[in-house]
């Protein structure tokens, strides 16, 4: 099956930060500002986006690897944007560069690789390791 996807695909997604998506309620620092797990996941949202309609039905991408920076902090009230750019394919795998922003600029960048599955059977052999 073809899985080629349009090498120019982007995403952009974004969240406004709250006491929910803090280092604090992460249990990733001790600050009241934007946590880099939510920004991790901001930005695998950004490239789940940026290709998921191009797949064909019962297909869909997973996460294997993110090297980023997070290279300033956003405090509660200001919304960050997440883009994510694929830039290389691999048969399956699918690599993005991602780069997020708040109102004063950046806030983290670096790359992110998804492999294209098959929903079903992946699903099935993660149920699988349950026995």
């Amino acid at each position: 099956m073809d899985f080629t996807v349009n090498t120019t695909s982007a995403a952009t997604c974004s969240e406004v930060v709250t006491k929910d998506n803090t280092a604090i309620k992460f249990a990733s620092g001790t600050a009241p500002v934007y946590a880099t797990p939510a920004l991790v996941g901001l930005m695998e949202h950004a490239a789940v986006e940026a290709v998921g309609s191009q797949l064909p039905d019962g297909f869909g991408t997973v996460g294997i690897a993110m090297s980023i920076k997070h290279v300033s902090a956003t405090p509660i009230g200001l919304t960050v944007k997440a883009t994510a750019t694929l830039t290389a394919q691999d048969r399956r795998k699918l690599t993005f560069h991602v780069e997020a922003y708040d109102d004063a600029g950046l806030v983290g960048e670096g790359t992110h690789e998804r492999f294209i599955i098959e929903s079903a059977p992946f699903i099935a052999k993660a149920e699988g390791k349950k026995k």
